[in-house]
């Protein structure tokens, strides 16, 4: 570096990034900055400049940069930032160490630093038990041991493994394999070690009850609160063990149940609008990141939804990890999924999708639906997805009575208790509406059920399912098996 250069350096001011030393008789304090700075961004610690920021130098001989090194060597692991100096005058110098961030997990003298602003303090124990299980996440992790070596594939649920192929093959994920058992389908998603079993193939596929006490943390509560906080009781609660596609259609359920909706019929439109609570697709979304995305190595952790008066809560037990942040959550950001190997099978189920990108789409479908933006908080144990009610139940009464004021004030408009402006009443529009719900994907018959904004299957719609699957315009997920309790609807690309 050149003196101009360390000049327009130094007219920075010391920063997160940046530390002056007067003399190197500090360089203990510089050695625990150094420190902090591989532990962050990087940046320069000069010896030569006064707090007050005058370049002011020393005499530097070979043992004063040997002294430097020295006090360096005592960071672990092994850091070798780059030793400089730089000429003043007068036969002076500037020591400038040089130091490349690597958000690491080093230590001086046995304890980790992080800066914050143009201090060195200790890094806390939880951030740096955090960043211990981050760099080795590539190698050993939770989904990627070895289970139990009384498990097998019996005490998988096959039919759902079964259905994972059938439904990746169709969205183009997985190409048609020479076998179809079941162990070699496992064994092609990465869920195999040398013939055993691993944890993520337990996550995803457990079923026999004689898991469940190695296997406790499988669970996700359900509650609907009577109020806005816990203390006035729950209408419900609820509490299930299972695989983590049989968990996502239990919280699913769950909020079918208790999701208000909303409909009025538009001038000029033969169809209903609904308006639910909260948006199906976007609270789906949340579910599934927090059960592929969860700590699991917590036995006692569990994904939660808690469902107040007024706001929707997605529990999810860990971290955010790599340095996500919940702001990075609303912007297009890299996606380093926890659970990867979990992730990778959920994406080719059809469950997830692109990564990086659930959280982009929650947000889309929250204004679609007329909801604000949901907020991500990250707690001591969890991360908190919170969902607040769609504009059109702003008023706070009951969503029948908010219907009838709307439609009162709009005489132009048909009433809604009128069955003919009903979908459902009309074959022709009820199929054109089922036809267009699964240009999203495939769906489940609850699932379309839930989009028309119906707690229950009505018979129409299943006259309606039946007649576009005899058209040829629908086709089954699982074709050999029309009755699966997995079975879904996806629209006939070949026709």
């Amino acid at each position: 570096m050149r003196l101009v250069e360390l000049r327009k350096l130094v007219a920075r001011g010391e920063s997160e990034r940046l530390e002056f030393k007067k003399t190197t008789g500090q360089r203990s304090r510089a050695a625990k900055s150094v420190c902090a700075m591989l532990n962050s961004l990087g940046g320069f610690v000069l010896f030569g400049v006064s707090d007050e920021g005058e370049i002011v130098g020393q005499q530097v001989t070979a043992k004063t940069l040997e002294d430097i090194a020295q006090e360096l060597r005592k960071i672990e692991p092994p850091a070798f930032p780059e030793l400089e100096t730089v000429a003043i005058g007068d036969n002076k110098a500037v020591v400038l160490i040089r130091v490349s961030g690597k958000l690491g997990t080093y230590s001086y003298e046995g304890r980790p630093y992080l800066r914050h602003g143009p201090t060195t303090q200790i890094m806390p124990r939880n951030e740096y038990e955090k960043r211990i299980l981050d760099k080795f996440h590539a190698h050993r992790r939770w989904e990627n041991e070895l289970a139990p070596n009384w498990i097998n594939i019996k005490d998988l649920d096959e039919e759902e493994i079964q259905s994972t192929l059938q439904n990746a093959i169709k969205l183009g994920r997985m190409k048609i394999p020479s076998h179809t058992d079941s162990e070699s389908i496992l064994r092609g998603l990465g869920l195999l070690d040398n013939g055993r079993l691993i944890n993520a193939a337990i996550a995803l596929y457990g079923k026999s009850e004689r898991l469940f006490s190695n296997y406790p943390q499988l669970s996700i509560r359900l509650a609907r609160f009577r109020g806005s906080d816990r203390l006035t009781g729950f209408t419900d609660n609820r509490d299930y063990w299972g695989n983590a596609f049989g968990l996502l259609r239990r919280g699913e359920s769950f909020l079918l149940d208790h999701v208000s909706i909303s409909g009025r019929v538009v001038p000029g439109k033969m169809i209903r609008e609904d308006y639910p609570l909260y948006p199906p697709l976007a609270t789906r979304e949340a579910l599934a990141n927090a059960i592929c995305h969860r700590d699991y190595t917590a036995s006692g952790g569990a994904v939660a939804i808690a469902m107040y008066d007024n706001r929707l809560e997605i529990i999810n037990p860990g971290a955010l990890h790599f340095g996500i942040t919940p702001e990075k959550l609303t912007k297009p950001h890299e996606s380093k999924p926890w659970n990867p190997i979990i992730a990778n099978v959920l994406y080719r189920a059809g469950v997830i999708e692109k990564w990086g990108m659930g959280t982009l789409s929650i947000i889309d479908w929250c204004k679609e639906n007329g909801n604000p933006e949901p907020a991500w908080e990250v707690g001591a144990e969890s991360i908190v997805t919170t969902f607040f009610p769609s504009s059109f139940f702003a008023t706070g009464e009951k969503p029948s009575r908010q219907v009838a004021k709307l439609e009162k004030a709009r005489p132009e408009s048909r009433p809604e208790s009128r069955p003919e402006s009903r979908p459902e009443s009309r074959p022709e529009l009820l199929e054109d509406v089922v036809l267009d719900l699964l240009k999203k994907g495939p769906l489940s018959k609850s699932q379309v059920s839930h989009a028309l904004g119906h707690k229950h299957i009505s018979g129409a719609l299943k006259k309606t399912l039946l007649s576009l699957l005899k058209q040829g315009k629908i086709v089954y997920t699982i074709p050999n098996k029309p009755n699966s309790r997995l079975q879904k609807y996806r629209l006939n690309t070949k026709k």
